[in-house]
């Protein structure tokens, strides 16, 4: 009943304040035409006129009333620098106090019965971090101060704190607004504008909030650091943990640049990508696609057969593209880049040192300006009961263990229906092996649109596998040689026999072993980081997989760009990661390929769209090339050519990306795709035609009729 009658007399006191029209003497033009009035009073009764001053502005503060910032104006002009700094100073304080604390006890209790499990975190960080977090918030005067107000009362920051940060914080936005305001009072004609008074305070209103920013940067960064005894001169200006995508590209860009770097790997140069991923798999593809061709030689004219093929020889020809594709990324070729690499394992001991255990048994300590970890991720093993007794390879392993085989596996188990498990399993199935592929989800490539799933699913179904989807696996089971894998479907166990099991199911960042959890750095499921990709520590980055959020080797390049940049010239300019156009495909047949938003990720964001859609069936060069099936499809704004994400399912979808990709980067539309020439014929003519599409259906219908009319006229 209490927090009922408060909120009633605010409402009531709102009300008032603007059905009185006070709310006009707390705009800029009111102020200025009450100023003389107002210093006369001062005058008179500089005690009464400061006190009531300071009465008033205390109350717009509690209540959080418009105007704050034209009554800090107002004490510059009437009060001068020194005492209107003084009365804004406490009166804002203990009116932000106020606020919080009715927020406090009308708001808080309710709001954490209903969102206390959502706002677990927010709480644990405020009362860990609450008063920097919030000095921040005081200190750049760009975030409203009443917001502030309300919404800290919802958390567990104490009121004193509360106070004393909110006086300190403030002082320095209040001295910028009130010497602001001394000199707005002297402007009697246009020439007062340009007065070098004014136009420093304005500077200062322009510049204050980056120089607090820059301020709060130090701040952490002593408090984080404040255990750590830095070193007094570095031997190297970065060093690199991890020879995959990110780190290569990141030591790469340094020795470019002509700093110190040193490139730490333990196993294999070139990462998950070179060694187990990317190009391997590729290089299956390639092979099981053949071997497809030929059965379905038919299509092109030609008789059909079986292909002949060794299996060991498909495994070895995998082994030899990684062979030949080595080179690119090896020792000897970032050694001649001036990148020093070192074989072995690095673990972080303090913030600028980094202990390397080498391969050869040696040890060494480097200490280095700043640090960029890009240690990847491996494949996730599910905790199945039985999974090791019965065996299973990863996409990690699959590689030499399937390469002493004679034949694929003849029963093959793909747990698993993202890309990795689609693309393998797709291939085995091509190879010879029987493959049964299980996904607990209910449908496969869940983060596609379900017209793309069906597709990929039909795909793979055609090629002979088994697709389970809404399929739990329980647990593994051996009986003598015999191997089988139980699942849970509809409430009912099923019993699936099998000779080889492939883990598919995703792939976790390696976290362990570097020396994060000593530094005290956050991890998640990937290392915590900022929009600048700092940890807890601003000298120490992470890039690529282990950082998140996306697992691909472009992403890994891509961040690693700002990585390298940031930890060498930060201290000058830092860049925020970009990754608004981030595009991907998966390498079944037909391919899947995607940048951007599709209408599940609209649907689920709120955001509104129109779907343009061009079907590949119709497209000249993949009747020709026998592959007339897929499409293109294009969300964009309504009633805009302005493109939100693209869909592509068919041949080459990856390749074809690319102009989309390019023209959301750099904000082209769909009529700029439409008016560019395309080469005849080609698929990426199913671009344009798709902008050709989206052109029909915005046609101006009013002015065609016109202009049938004008023709129709022309013809007499």
């Amino acid at each position: 009943m209490k927090k009922l009658l408060i909120l009633s007399a605010a409402a009531l006191l709102a009300f008032g304040f603007f059905a009185m029209d006070l709310n006009h003497y707390l705009t800029l033009d009111g102020m200025k035409a009450s100023l003389g009035q107002f210093e006369a009073q001062r005058a008179a009764s500089p005690v009464v006129v400061g006190l009531v001053f300071f009465s008033v502005y205390l109350v717009v503060t509690a209540m959080s009333l418009p105007g704050a910032a034209i009554l800090t104006l107002a004490a510059g002009a009437l009060f001068g620098l020194s005492v209107g700094t003084l009365i804004v100073s406490f009166a804002s304080s203990i009116g932000a106090t106020l606020a919080f604390l009715a927020s406090r006890y009308v708001l808080r209790d309710a709001i954490q019965r209903r969102f206390g499990d959502r706002l677990k975190a927010i709480n644990e960080g405020m009362a860990k971090d609450g008063t920097l977090y919030l000095f921040t918030l005081r200190l750049v005067p760009l975030f409203p101060f009443f917001l502030v107000n309300l919404l800290m009362g919802l958390t567990p920051v104490r009121t004193l704190s509360y106070y004393w940060v909110s006086q300190l914080g403030m002082l320095a936005g209040t001295l910028v607004y009130v010497n602001a305001g001394t000199q707005l009072a002297q402007i009697n004609s246009l020439v007062g504008i340009v007065s070098p008074g004014l136009l420093l305070s304005f500077a200062l209103l322009g510049v204050f909030p980056m120089l607090t920013k820059k301020f709060m940067s130090l701040l952490q960064g002593r408090r984080v650091y404040a255990k750590w005894q830095r070193p007094k001169k570095f031997d190297r200006n970065l060093v690199v943990i991890g020879g995959g995508a990110a780190g290569l590209v990141t030591s790469y860009i340094a020795a470019a640049v002509k700093a110190k770097v040193t490139l730490v790997e333990a196993h294999k140069m070139g990462g998950d990508c070179l060694n187990y991923g990317c190009v391997p798999s590729k290089a299956l593809i390639k092979s099981a696609r053949v071997a497809n061709q030929m059965r379905h030689a038919e299509n092109y004219g030609l008789s059909a057969a079986e292909p002949q093929f060794s299996f060991r020889k498909v495994m070895a020809r995998v082994h030899e593209v990684i062979r030949t594709v080595e080179p690119h990324d090896s020792v000897a070729r970032y050694t001649e880049l001036g990148v020093e690499v070192l074989e072995g394992y690095a673990r972080i001991v303090d913030p600028w040192t980094v202990e390397i255990k080498l391969n050869n048994g040696g040890m060494q300590r480097l200490t280095t300006r700043s640090i960029v970890i890009a240690a990847g991720a491996s494949p996730f093993v599910p905790p199945l009961p039985g999974l090791d007794d019965v065996g299973y390879v990863t996409s990690d392993t699959l590689w030499d263990e399937f390469a002493k085989l004679d034949a694929a596996p003849k029963r093959l188990v793909v747990l698993g229906g993202g890309p990795i498990g689609c693309e393998l399993a797709q291939s085995f199935a091509r190879l010879g092996s029987k493959v049964t592929q299980i996904e607990m989800a209910p449908r496969i490539m869940i983060r596609e649109d379900l017209e793309v799933s069906d597709l990929a699913r039909d795909s793979l179904r055609r090629d002979g596998i088994d697709v389970l989807t809404g399929h739990k696996a329980l647990r593994c089971e051996r009986e003598g040689t015999r191997k089988f894998i139980v699942v849970e479907h509809q409430g009912k166990e099923i019993r699936i026999e099998f000779d080889a099991l492939l883990c598919a199911v995703g792939r976790v960042a390696r976290l362990q072993g570097y020396g994060l959890e000593d530094l005290g750095i956050p991890t998640q499921r990937t290392v915590a980081i900022n929009d600048y990709l700092e940890t807890l520590y601003p000298n120490i980055y992470a890039a690529g997989d282990v950082a998140g959020p996306y697992q691909f080797t472009h992403t890994a390049g891509h961040m690693a760009w700002y990585a390298a940049v940031n930890a060498l010239f930060g201290d000058f300019k830092k860049f925020k990661v970009d990754y608004s156009v981030v595009p991907w495909a998966t390498f079944i047949e037909p391919e899947v390929a995607r940048v951007g938003l599709n209408e599940q990720d609209a649907k689920e964001k709120g955001i509104a769209y129109e779907v343009t859609k061009y079907g590949l069936d119709d497209l000249d060069r993949a009747i020709a090339d026998g592959t007339a099936y897929g499409f293109v499809k294009v969300l964009t704004v309504a009633g805009k050519d302005r493109i939100l994400g693209v869909t592509i399912v068919g041949e080459h979808a990856g390749d074809l990306l690319a102009e989309f990709v390019l023209a959301m980067k750099h904000g082209l539309g769909l009529n700029k795709i439409l008016g560019t020439i395309h080469t005849y014929p080609t698929l990426a003519e199913a671009n344009k035609y798709v902008a050709g599409e989206w052109k029909r259906a915005h046609a101006p219908q009013k002015v065609l009729a016109l202009l049938a009319r004008f023709h129709t006229w022309k013809r007499g």
